[in-house]
């Protein structure tokens, strides 16, 4: 290691996070690269066999094979935990596969999972359809009932798993509450941070076990690469370590490597994202085809109280109802769009836009959906970094065409 570099990591853990973001990750090789490299290699070669045993046997930090560790993998891991506040941070292959990851880890069969109906659609898929299969009993809850959670956790159960705010209907989650009741009944809290980011929100430091992203979200930022990672103390990240280099649920280099470029960029976009997507969203309130729209970053929202004290922004995505809508105008609206990418993924610079019910919830059946408050009069918009008056004449364009269709 040059001087100049070991000066610089003895100073980055005072740094802010802004600059940890940027400067924290992997050590520069005899190379002297400015950038990351990203290690692309399947496997680690060893000067003798002491050396190879020691890492096998001894896990003594040497690299040894890329399910395994990988040292661009490492950095990005290294990097996402400073910013969550983390003592230990692991990598998987996409989002589901961090939380299938999680489950896998911590629950076994007859353990009671509670889970908020305010998750993505294939978060409810995956338990309902596959976890019940093995035996986990799995208990719906409303992300706001505090209520019903403290009830429910009367109880015992293994893990509640929430995501907040809520996908697509942005209720609030008061994370520090609902930990507390899961710490008073021995119950590991896992959120997923997914929409808020590090940035906005910080769950561990609320009082949560576990934080889980779907880092192709906004941790990448421009929609390019798949990944997932669970964070939190190393006792309760290391089962989830061994279950993913068991499983091979792995983030690959590369992967790893447009995360860590997407890490460095995150504190400008997401503030970036809530200011832009709060003043599509004071606009959209005022139209007279909008019957709600829900936007953390809004005055108007019903739990504005608990934002203020549990978030920074509002973060990038809102949805909105139609006034006495179908499907049909939803589409309609969708269709007459051009500018906002009709797809279901969000996070991107890109603004995008979906009809949830038969989009990102479209496997649910339908009692389920009617349960998460999906309705389909219901669009979502995940607020890129366009200019708001070119996404406001996108807008027009769909409200025009329920007009006309009137």
């Amino acid at each position: 290691m040059m001087e100049r570099d070991r000066r610089l990591a003895e100073l980055v853990s005072g740094l802010s996070e802004e600059t940890q973001a940027i400067r924290v990750g992997l050590d520069r090789t005899p190379e002297r690269e400015h950038s990351e490299p990203i290690f692309t290699t399947s496997s680690f070669v060893f000067p003798d066999a002491a050396t190879m045993a020691d890492a096998f046997v001894n896990n003594s930090g040497l690299s040894i094979y890329a399910r395994v560790d990988n040292p661009t993998v490492d950095g990005f891991c290294k990097r996402l935990a400073v910013l969550e506040g983390a003592e230990a941070c692991e990598a998987t292959a996409s989002g589901m596969g961090a939380i299938l990851s999680t489950l896998m880890a911590h629950c076994e069969a007859g353990d009671r999972v509670l889970m908020s109906t305010g998750v993505f659609g294939a978060t409810l898929n995956l338990v309902k359809n596959f976890f019940i299969k093995y035996g986990l009993e799995i208990e719906l809850l409303s992300p706001t009932d505090l209520g019903a959670w403290e009830r429910a956790l009367s109880r015992p159960a293994k893990l509640a798993y929430c995501e907040t705010p809520s996908n697509p209907t942005i209720e609030i989650v008061d994370i520090q509450a609902l930990s507390d009741l899961c710490r008073t009944n021995n119950c590991l809290f896992v959120v997923d941070n997914c929409f808020m980011t590090p940035v906005l929100q910080k769950p561990l430091a609320l009082g949560a076990d576990l934080v889980i992203h779907s880092a192709t979200k906004y941790l990448d930022g421009q929609g390019r690469v798949l990944g997932g990672a669970v964070l939190g103390r190393a006792d309760l990240v290391e089962p989830v370590t061994s279950f993913i280099r068991s499983g091979g649920v792995t983030m690959s280099a590369f992967n790893a490597w447009v995360f860590l470029k997407g890490l460095e960029t995150l504190d400008i976009r997401m503030k970036a994202h809530s200011e832009k997507a709060l003043e599509l969203a004071t606009w959209l309130a005022q139209q007279p085809q909008v019957e709600r729209v829900n936007y953390a970053g809004l005055d108007s929202h019903p739990q504005k109280a608990l934002i203020d004290r549990q978030m920074q922004a509002g973060g990038g995505v809102l949805s909105f109802t139609l006034k006495d809508g179908t499907r049909e105008d939803a589409w309609s609206f969708l269709n007459s769009t051009c500018l906002m990418s009709l797809t279901a993924n969000l996070g991107d610079v890109k603004t995008t836009v979906c009809h949830p019910a038969t989009s990102t919830h479209g496997r649910l059946d339908e009692s389920d959906r009617q349960l998460m408050g999906i309705a389909e009069n219901m669009i979502r918009i995940a607020v890129g970094l366009e200019s708001v008056d070119d996404l406001i004449q996108d807008c027009e364009r769909g409200f025009s065409a329920l007009i006309r269709s009137s």
